[in-house]
């Protein structure tokens, strides 16, 4: 399936469980109600920077948007062969990100990606009821990333943890591509344990 319908899938099946209008959406998420109805029938490729602020406003990762819809739920398997992993280029910086992780349940997703030199992507996270925390692993190259009012420049190697709560800034300061992986896990919200 092509990368813009399982996004626009998966999109719909998302605002549907919620119980979203296209018009609730585009209120939560600051995305326009004709850009989320293009996105929805595949007819748009979005950013990386309107998926991000999509993917809030449902309270998931960024890397969930790329899920298939029609996995069947009983007994997928634990395995995420190589050929199967969905990439997607961002169309604005040309960052490529690849799912890593099986179509198992996991509180757990793994995403490699591959972010060229000179690019930035600027993603506006905020609070949400859904507790996500982030891993990022330099395989090769550098990277600054900016959390909040802080910033860090990352060499091959190191890796930075951070919660998905501020916005968040990547960039490649370097000449050369930089290489990545993301580690996502996400907890039940806050709200929920205190209650539970």
């Amino acid at each position: 399936m092509d990368i813009n319908q399982v996004i626009a899938h998966r999109v719909r099946a998302l605002r549907n469980a919620h119980g979203y209008s296209l018009d609730v959406l585009a209120e939560h998420s600051k995305v326009s109600r004709s850009n989320i109805s293009l996105i929805e029938r595949g007819q748009s490729s979005p950013t990386a920077t309107v998926l991000q602020k999509l993917a809030a406003a449902f309270g998931v990762t960024l890397a969930s948007l790329f899920e298939e819809v029609d996995v069947p739920v009983a007994r997928p398997s634990p395995i995420a062969r190589a050929a199967d992993q969905v990439r997607w280029t961002d169309p604005e910086s040309g960052y490529v990100r690849r799912n890593l992780s099986a179509a198992t349940r996991s509180p757990i997703q793994l995403v490699e990606v591959s972010f060229p030199a000179g690019q930035r992507v600027a993603y506006e996270t905020s609070m949400r009821d859904t507790e996500i925390h982030q891993q990022v692993w330099i395989i090769e190259g550098t990277m600054e990333i900016t959390v909040g009012d802080q910033c860090w420049s990352l060499e091959t190697g190191d890796c930075l943890s951070m919660r998905l709560d501020r916005p968040i800034v990547f960039r490649n300061p370097a000449s050369a591509p930089a290489r990545y992986l993301v580690a996502l896990a996400t907890l039940p919200s806050t709200h929920s344990r205190r209650n539970a």
